[in-house]
C-alpha cells in the first residue's frame, strides 16, 4: 500500500506541474532550442523527425604529498547517448528513443569500477482516437553492458567482490497494449490493463541462486500484469530541461500489491552550445531483486553535442 500511495502522489505532482509549465508561452518558445528529445509539438506535422545528445562528463585528480589525505590519483568517465526517430502519418504516431549509458571510475585505493551502465529502448505506438488519447502498444527492453559487483569485507577485512549482473543478465523486456492520454506536448500517460513483462537472468550463477525472481535453475520468469508509464519534458527556466519518466507494473500472477517501481530524472543545465552540466537521478524498487528502494545520482559537467 505504501509503494500505491508513492504512485499515485508522484503522478498527482506530475499532472500539476505539466499543466502550469504547458501555460507559459516562453517556455513552449524555448522548448525548441533546448529539448533533447522528440515533442509532439505543431512544427512536426509529417514524416520522420530524428535526432539525438551525446554528453561526455570527465574528471581526474592527483595528490602529492597532501597532508589532508586521500587517493593519489582518481579518474572517471561518464557517457550518455540518447537517440530518437519519430514518425506522424496522419493519426498514427510511432515514437522511438534508445537511451545508452556508461560510466568508469579509477582511484588508487578502489580500483577500477563501474559507476552507470543502462540500455533502455522504448518503442511506443499509436492511433489517435481523440484530440488527447492514442490506442495502441508500448515495447520496453532494458539491461546493461559489463558485468556489475556488489563489494564487501570479509572477517579479515579483504575486499570480496560478488557478481550481481551482466549483459542480459537481468533484461526486462514488457510488452503491453493500452491508451496513451497526451494532454501537452511535453507530457504524456500510457495505461495498460494488460502487459506481458519477461525477466531474463543469462547467468548460471545468478539463475542458480534465483536472483531477480527467477526459479533456481530458470534462465527467464514470464509476468503478466497492469503497466503505467508517464514522461514528463519540460524547460523550467532558460536553458534548462527537466526530463522524467516513471514506470509502475504490478504483476497479477504473484503479489499484485508488491508494485515494481523505474523512475530516472535528468535535469540538464545548458552553459553553451558544446558545455553542459546535468544532474541524473534514478529510482527503482523491485521486491523480487531486493526489497529496498534503490537509489543512483549522478553529477556531471562536461562535453554535449546534440544532431
Amino acid at each position: 500500500m505504501r509503494i500505491l500511495k508513492f504512485t499515485l502522489i508522484v503522478f498527482s505532482g506530475l499532472l500539476i506541474f505539466s499543466s502550469v509549465a504547458g501555460q507559459d508561452n516562453t517556455v513552449k518558445k524555448l522548448r525548441e532550442d533546448t529539448n533533447k528529445e522528440f515533442q509532439d509539438d505543431t512544427a512536426h506535422k509529417k514524416g520522420w523527425k530524428t535526432g539525438g545528445l551525446f554528453t561526455l562528463n570527465v574528471a581526474q585528480g592527483s595528490l602529492s604529498n597532501w597532508q589532508g589525505g586521500g587517493d593519489k590519483n582518481s579518474f572517471s568517465a561518464v557517457g550518455f547517448l540518447n537517440l530518437y526517430a519519430v514518425l506522424k502519418e496522419g493519426k498514427n504516431l510511432w515514437h522511438n528513443t534508445l537511451d545508452l549509458g556508461y560510466g568508469y571510475i579509477n582511484t588508487t585505493s578502489l580500483g577500477n569500477r563501474k559507476s552507470d551502465d543502462r540500455i533502455d529502448l522504448l518503442s511506443k505506438y499509436g492511433y489517435q482516437v481523440s484530440d488527447k488519447w492514442y490506442a495502441g502498444a508500448l515495447f520496453n527492453f532494458r539491461s546493461q553492458f559489463a558485468r556489475g559487483y556488489a563489494y564487501e569485507k570479509d572477517v579479515n577485512g579483504a575486499e570480496v567482490k560478488t557478481l550481481t549482473s551482466k549483459f542480459m543478465a537481468p533484461a526486462y523486456v514488457l510488452l503491453s497494449l493500452g491508451f496513451d492520454y497526451k494532454p501537452s506536448s511535453g507530457f504524456s500517460v500510457f495505461i495498460s490493463p494488460i502487459t506481458e513483462r519477461w525477466v531474463i537472468v543469462n547467468d548460471d550463477l545468478l539463475s542458480s541462486i534465483g536472483a531477480y525472481g527467477v526459479d533456481p535453475g530458470k534462465k527467464s520468469r514470464n509476468e503478466l500484469g497492469a503497466f503505467l508509464s508517464a514522461e514528463l519534458n519540460k524547460n523550467v527556466m532558460t536553458n534548462v530541461t527537466f526530463k522524467s519518466r516513471f514506470d509502475a507494473f504490478s504483476n497479477y500472477k504473484d503479489h499484485p500489491a508488491n508494485i515494481d517501481i523505474f523512475w530516472t530524472n535528468v535535469l540538464a543545465m545548458k552553459v553553451n552550445k558544446f558545455l553542459s552540466a546535468n544532474i541524473a537521478v534514478d529510482l527503482l524498487y523491485d521486491d523480487d531483486a531486493i526489497a529496498r528502494l534503490q537509489l543512483r545520482q549522478l553529477l556531471g559537467i562536461g562535453f554535449s553535442a546534440k544532431f
